[in-house]
C-alpha cells in the first residue's frame, strides 16, 4: 500500500516524496487542486470512498499525513 501511495505522490510531484517539512503546500508542492487529483487517485486505486471529511489540509499536509489518513480508511 505504502508504495503505491508513494508512486501517486511523486506522480502529483516528485518533491512530496523528499520533503522532510511539515507543511507541503507552503512548500509549494501541493495545492487544492492538486489534492482534488490526488483524491481521485487514490479512491481509484484503493477501492476506497475518501469522504469530504477527511479532505482536510492536515491530512493532506505532508506524505505521512496522506500515509496515515490511508491506513486509517483501509483498516
Amino acid at each position: 500500500m505504502e508504495e503505491k501511495i508513494l508512486e501517486l505522490l511523486a506522480e502529483i510531484d516528485e518533491g512530496i516524496l523528499s520533503y522532510d517539512g511539515d507543511d507541503l503546500f507552503e512548500a509549494g508542492l501541493l495545492d487544492s487542486f492538486q489534492v482534488i487529483e490526488l483524491v481521485e487517485m487514490l479512491e481509484e486505486n484503493f477501492d476506497r470512498e475518501i469522504d469530504a471529511e477527511h479532505v482536510v489540509a492536515e491530512n493532506f499536509a505532508t506524505k505521512e499525513a496522506i500515509l496515515e489518513l490511508m491506513r486509517r480508511l483501509l483498516a
